[in-house]
This record gives C-alpha cells, sequence and structure tokens, in this order.
C-alpha cells in the first residue's frame, strides 16, 4: 500500500487538534473517521494483481535513433483502474515518459507506448513494470512490480556509409576499364579488342588474331570472389575514447564500410571481433544479408580490460581461409609493446596474406603538438611529438614487412581504409 501526500496532510490536520483542544473524544473520533476514508478508499481501489500485462519488445534500433515500446493492459477488475504505470528501462534507452496516468475500465484494454531513444550501443533491458492503483479519493495507493522482461538491441549507426556512394564509384570504374593491364596473380579475362600502340605484346590472343585480319589483345579485371578477413581488436585498448568515442565503435565503422565495399566488390567477407578469445563471428556463407549480420554480432561487442592476445591470431585467420587472402587489422599502434606482439604477427601473416592495418589516431596529439605558449603546453606539446613519432616508427616497420597501413583520425579512417582497398585490388595484389 502506498500513502500518498494528501493522506499525510490529513493525518497532520488531525492530529492539530490535540494541541489546541484537550478533547480526546474529538481527536479520537476525527482520526477514526480519516482512517475509515483511507480503507474504504484502499478497498475500492482496482487490484494490480488483475492487471494483465503483455510487451511487444521494440527489436532492434540504430544507436540515436527512435523507437517505441508497447505495453498492452486488460483490466481484470469489476472497477476502474485509476493509476500509474512505470516501464522500468534502464537509463542509457533513453525513455521518455516512462511513468504516465492510466485509466482502464473494467474488462477493457488500454496501450502504453513509452519512446526509446538508446544513448548506448549494446543490449538494453527493461526487467519489469510497477503498477499503482489509486482509490476514489487518492488518499492511498495498492502497488505491484510485475516482472516483465523487455529487450531492445541497439545496432552501430554505420555513419561512414555516406563514403560507399562514391567508394562504389570507384571501383566500378576499375571493374569497367577497356583495357586494365594487371599483371600477376589476381586477375581474371575480361574480354577482347582490337591492339593498340603501347599494349603489352604478352597480351596478345594468337588463336583470336589468327581468326581475324587485325592483332587481338585480352583484356583483364580485378579477379572477384578473393578472400578479405576482417579482425576487429576488442582487447583493453579498444576502450579508449577518442573524439568522445570509443575506439572500439571507431573500428566497427570503418569494418562495416570496407566490409560492404568488398561484398559489393565481389570479395567474400569473413569478420572476428578477438581479444583472447572470439567475441563475436560473420562468415561469408552470410553473403546477401552481409550487413545485417554484421550489426548484429557488432551491436553486444564490449571492450574487454585485458591484453591482446596475438599469438592466436594466425590460427584464427588459418581456420576460416587457408589460401591467400586480405587481413585486415582493425587495433591500435600504441598498444604496450608492439615489436613484441603486433609486428611479429604481422611478419608472419605477411609470408601468406596480404595485410592491411587499420588504426584510430587521437586528434588531440595534434592540437596539442601545435600548442606552446605555457610552460605546461610545452611539456604537453613534447609528450605527443613523443607519441606521434612512436605511432610513425612502428607503421615503418610493419610497411617494411610488407604490410599496408592507414594511421587516420576517427572520421577519417573508413574512407581512407576503403581507398586503401581499391588500391590493392586495382595494383593486382588481392
Amino acid at each position: 500500500m502506498a500513502i500518498t501526500g494528501r493522506f499525510v496532510l490529513l493525518v497532520f490536520a488531525a492530529l492539530a487538534p490535540l494541541l489546541l483542544f484537550p478533547a480526546w473524544g474529538t481527536v479520537l473520533l476525527t482520526s477514526a473517521m480519516l482512517l475509515a476514508l483511507v480503507l474504504s478508499d484502499l478497498l475500492l481501489a482496482a487490484s494490480p494483481a488483475k492487471i494483465a500485462l503483455r510487451r511487444k519488445d521494440p527489436g532492434n534500433v540504430t544507436l540515436h535513433a527512435e523507437t517505441e515500446s508497447v505495453l498492452t493492459m486488460e483490466n481484470g477488475n469489476r472497477r476502474t483502474f485509476r493509476g500509474m504505470v512505470r516501464d522500468a528501462w534502464q537509463p542509457s534507452a533513453g525513455t521518455v515518459a516512462p511513468v504516465q496516468r492510466i485509466e482502464i475500465p473494467a474488462g477493457e484494454r488500454r496501450r502504453m507506448s513509452v519512446q526509446l531513444r538508446p544513448t548506448r550501443r549494446g543490449d538494453l533491458t527493461a526487467p519489469h513494470v510497477t503498477l499503482r492503483s489509486f482509490g476514489p479519493l487518492g488518499l492511498a495507493a495498492r502497488q505491484r512490480t510485475v516482472a516483465l522482461p523487455g529487450h531492445l538491441r541497439v545496432l552501430p549507426p554505420f555513419h561512414s556509409k555516406r563514403h560507399l556512394p562514391s567508394k562504389l564509384r570507384k571501383l566500378r570504374e576499375l571493374d569497367g576499364k577497356a583495357a586494365v593491364q594487371i599483371r600477376g596473380a589476381g586477375t581474371e579475362f575480361d574480354s577482347l579488342r582490337d591492339y593498340v600502340r603501347g599494349d603489352d605484346v604478352r597480351s596478345i590472343d594468337w588463336r583470336a588474331t589468327a581468326r581475324r585480319t587485325a592483332v587481338v589483345v585480352r583484356t583483364w579485371r580485378p579477379e572477384r570472389d578473393r578472400r578479405v578477413v576482417i579482425m576487429l581488436d576488442t582487447s583493453r585498448t579498444a576502450a579508449a575514447r577518442i573524439e568522445d568515442e570509443p575506439r572500439l565503435d571507431t573500428g566497427m565503422e570503418a569494418a562495416l564500410l570496407l566490409a560492404v565495399l568488398a561484398e559489393r566488390g565481389g570479395d567474400r567477407v569473413d569478420f572476428f571481433a578477438f581479444d583472447r578469445r572470439v567475441r563475436g563471428r560473420v562468415d561469408s556463407a552470410a553473403k546477401g544479408n552481409l550487413l545485417g549480420s554484421l550489426v548484429q554480432a557488432m551491436a553486444p561487442l564490449e571492450a574487454e580490460l585485458i591484453e591482446m592476445d596475438w599469438t592466436q591470431v594466425p590460427a584464427q585467420v588459418r581456420a576460416i581461409s587457408a589460401h591467400r587472402s586480405l587481413v585486415v587489422l582493425l587495433t591500435s599502434l600504441d598498444s604496450g609493446a608492439p615489436e613484441e606482439g603486433l609486428i611479429p604477427l604481422v611478419a608472419q601473416l605477411v609470408r601468406q596474406h596480404v595485410v592491411l592495418l587499420g588504426s584510430v589516431r587521437d586528434p588531440l596529439l595534434g592540437r596539442m603538438k601545435e600548442e606552446r605558449t605555457t610552460a605546461s603546453q610545452v611539456f604537453r606539446a613534447s609528450a605527443a611529438e613523443r607519441a606521434l613519432l612512436d605511432r610513425e616508427a612502428v607503421s615503418a616497420q610493419l610497411r617494411q614487412l610488407g604490410a599496408e597501413v592507414v594511421d587516420a583520425e576517427p572520421l577519417e579512417l573508413p574512407p581512407l581504409l576503403a581507398d586503401a582497398y581499391i588500391r590493392l585490388k586495382a595494383a593486382g595484389r588481392l
């Protein structure tokens, strides 16, 4: 039972005569009348236990988008239910008006809609619903909390999708050139055309030339159906916030853009999130609904506060593809001791695969480097310069091993990583 503020005021009003008038009989009579009113109001309140509840889950929604949670309530009482209903979503669900006043006549149903605008990616829950039924006078209320689990999966927003049309145009231009002379592995026969000065004589098709009066050459296009393996680092370094966003989320944006672009380019894409064990995985068998599978796999991912186990990564890549593939590592260049983990890993992978590494660089380093007005700013600028030089040194070592490195700020990383993929495809290295 919940006692309202109105009842508290009435109790004080009943006790006031005790101080002013010593007539105990009057005080007792007034108190008895008030108590009778409260009890009768409580008895006339509809029972919350007879309210049947059903929830319609909102399902999935992208981060910062709006959706709604709908409760259907059926009044099994003989009296009208008048009260408050609270849908207990966790704060990061961004509920608007989670507590609402509801009136349900006997035997009828009502719907309650709660607007949600989530502020955090992942799986969000509402464990229960609380009902508070008031009596006709509003002096007392009956309350009950009902376990009614609700679930909302908040998906990555994929803001980098805006870059997809321009990158796809580059791929189509690459794929549609009349004479793309790409040598070595990673090419497919496209068509025949007449020889023009400057063409490589090794591309002449002598059989077709013998059947015609003109010299004919073969044209080539970048090979399709290649394997692209994307690894997203979920270790402790992924928890760092850069430009008010976790490094992990920026890696997701880059992985989504690259994966969709590679799939549209005819390649097979596999994804896995890893630190010391696999946290999420999408196989190339999901082709046709790759984007949906990726965002579902990425939604519950969180950075784990543990060190990355680089020694297990080659086995994970080998389990996905035993053939030459493009292996994309989305990780940090400033993680611990790269000469003991990241660099030996890349040295091992480049023997069989093409390795592309993407890392997020904090723009704050660049700003700190330029601010040198005070003594403290000079010290910070020195530290920023040291950090940037260390990153460049690691990048240079990785490039010497044969890997491609994209070290960019959060908004620049997804498109620059996609450009690196297109360059590799144009050079026939995939």
